[in-house]
């Protein structure tokens, strides 16, 4: 019995060769970002946005002194009064 043209027992001469790839030139340059006015406009924006949202509206402080200062009687006399009610009046644009 006989085995006739199967091929070769070692097929290295159907290999094509390869070729070496040249290696990477080196640049000297270096990386950078560059970032938008409007990208920057926009990160301003929503910093601010977030001071706003976690000031509170009501400044405690401030209330707590107009408080102390009323207990007092020599701070309402009818200078104060006075002028206290036009600042409401003009508040409300009567």
């Amino acid at each position: 019995m006989g085995i006739d043209k199967i091929g070769p027992i070692n097929n290295y001469n159907g290999i094509n060769k390869i070729n070496k790839t040249s290696q990477a030139q080196k640049t000297n340059s270096l990386d950078s970002v560059n970032i938008s006015q409007e990208a920057k406009s926009m990160a301003d924006s929503s910093k601010i946005k977030e001071i706003i949202q976690n000031t509170p509206d009501v400044r405690m402080d401030k209330i707590n002194e107009v408080r102390e200062k009323m207990k007092d009687p020599d701070y309402l006399d009818k200078i104060i009064a006075d002028g206290l009610a036009d600042k409401i009046m003009e508040s409300f644009k009567i």
